[in-house]
């Protein structure tokens, strides 16, 4: 018997040391050594540092608020809380890998029936008596086929995804509070050419004014001046609108009333410029930067982990149970040793009928292990397409914002010009007519592109995953592929 107890010891040991159910490898992924977009607004494949990307605005207000909203956003607080949450699960999970230990003690007084047990009674035995139990029970459920060693890898895995959840928020919050206070300095400088088009229109409609009342003009004219003015004096409520929403959204945010920041946004300044130059890495660098990237590959991770959890079920299950403890129904007995009692021995429970519930379960979770491995690389694809997108982006608006400078100089050259003609009598007022509505919109359009340039790299730093330092090791595998 002794032999065949070392087999049966030694093939227990070598099952503990495996695991059913496959074994995780983190999905290869084909990605570009190159950018298919060309890099023509800046942008070079220096390493970026991306982790303060917004300080190279260099605006104080926005640092500021960046700072403010990672202190207080409510919904970077929930993130990390669902953190909390799957940290605290994972040690649940972990905690099935050890023995339970459990402990109880009772006193409790107990009558028999005397007619129940009638000997008893007529023997002169009291049907009175105490009773004394304390004791302490075991168990320990040994992971012989390594489901609870599975189900202990997906809950670091899901922890895992949890955390770069958390990230992903962080990088879009960041990327939101960039935004909008980028859109309420476009808004503001809106007003600021709206403004002064207001007070050149005023300029111009007192000249045809002073023309028609000294008969050198009809009063076609300043009508035609008069409706210009009040279809420009028409566009600042709604400026002033978008500005509002704006700063609205932009407290909100911050973890406050929506009317907080209205003061502190109302001083005039600038749409926060451009650098120069814009190190963005290379493709391949890309999905060890996005956490959700990261995170997709988390679930992966978790969901292979789970197929041997549900597989698992499939074998016996092996465990270690005992008792021990002392019982006596008179106080004075109690701790003698024929109070004593005890058990202990091994048990085995296998499921040999389940109506093919398990097998089914089984298929389940490959499936969801599919879906996984499928949201993960859908997850790459955007990614990928985020950043080609805003690197086009990027790089075409600064072209039409060129384009849109040298048409407000030459709008402005072209009013300056018609506007001395129709003093002189040279030219007729729709002239000057086409030539304000031109300046303003040229000048407007502007503006507007001043503040995509800032909004688009604005969006190329979210798609390029910045906001967050990754210090860990790289999980993901990637294989790179010619860029042609």
């Amino acid at each position: 018997m002794r032999p065949a107890l070392v087999m049966v010891v030694a093939c227990l040991a070598f099952l503990a040391g495996c695991a059913v159910g496959p074994n995780y490898q983190p999905p290869r992924t084909e990605v570009s050594t190159q950018w298919k977009s060309p890099l023509a607004g800046g942008e070079t494949n220096g390493s970026p540092d991306l982790a303060a990307w917004w300080k190279n605005f260099n605006d104080t207000n926005l640092d500021s608020l960046m700072a403010a909203a990672v202190e207080s956003n409510l919904t970077l607080r929930l993130a990390e809380a669902h953190v909390l949450e799957a940290r605290a699960q994972q040690a649940v999970v972990n905690g099935n890998l050890w023995p339970s230990i459990g402990s109880s003690a009772s006193y409790s007084r107990n009558r028999y029936g005397a007619n129940s047990f009638p000997p008893l009674a007529g023997f002169g035995v009291p049907l009175d008596y105490n009773l004394y139990d304390a004791g302490f029970d075991a168990a320990w459920e040994l992971d012989i086929f390594g489901g609870t060693r599975r189900a202990v890898e997906a809950a670091h895995a899901e922890t895992g995804a949890a955390e770069f959840n958390r990230q992903d928020v962080l990088v879009s919050l960041l990327a939101e509070v960039a935004r909008n206070y980028i859109t309420a300095r476009g808004f503001q400088q809106r007003l600021v050419i709206t403004r002064q088009n207001i007070q050149v229109q005023k300029d111009i409609l007192d000249l045809t004014s002073n023309r028609f009342q000294s008969g050198l003009s009809s009063d076609l004219d300043v009508q035609q001046s008069q409706a210009l003015l009040s279809s420009t004096v028409a566009e600042v409520p709604s400026l002033e609108t978008g500005f509002n929403q704006s700063a609205y959204h932009l407290a909100v945010l911050l973890g406050r009333q929506p009317g907080a920041l209205l003061d502190e946004m109302s001083a005039e300044k600038p749409i926060p410029p451009t650098p120069p130059e814009v190190p963005v890495g290379l493709p391949s660098d890309l999905l060890q930067r996005r956490p959700d990237v990261q995170s997709a590959e988390r679930e992966l991770a978790a969901a292979t982990a789970r197929i041997g959890v549900a597989k698992s079920d499939l074998f016996p299950k092996f465990s270690l149970t005992g008792f021990a403890g002392l019982e006596s129904v008179s106080a004075g007995t109690w701790i003698n040793y024929a109070s004593h009692y005890w058990s202990a021995g091994p048990t085995v429970q296998w499921e040999l009928f389940e109506a093919g519930s398990i097998r089914a379960n089984v298929r389940v979770q490959n499936a969801r292990q599919e879906e996984a491995l499928d949201a993960y690389q859908q997850t790459v694809l955007v990614a990928l397409e985020d950043a080609e997108n805003a690197l086009t982006a990027y790089a075409k608006e600064q072209v039409r914002r060129q384009s849109l400078l040298q048409s407000v100089e030459a709008n402005q050259q072209a009013l300056e010009l018609s506007t001395q003609l129709y003093k002189s009598g040279l030219e007729d007022f729709l002239h000057v007519l086409d030539s304000e509505r031109s300046l303003y919109a040229a000048q407007d359009a502007l503006v507007q592109s001043d503040q995509a340039v800032s909004l688009d790299l604005v969006q190329l730093y979210k798609a390029l995953g910045g906001g967050w330092e990754n210090e860990s090791k790289p999980t993901l595998a990637t294989s790179k592929s010619d860029s042609k």
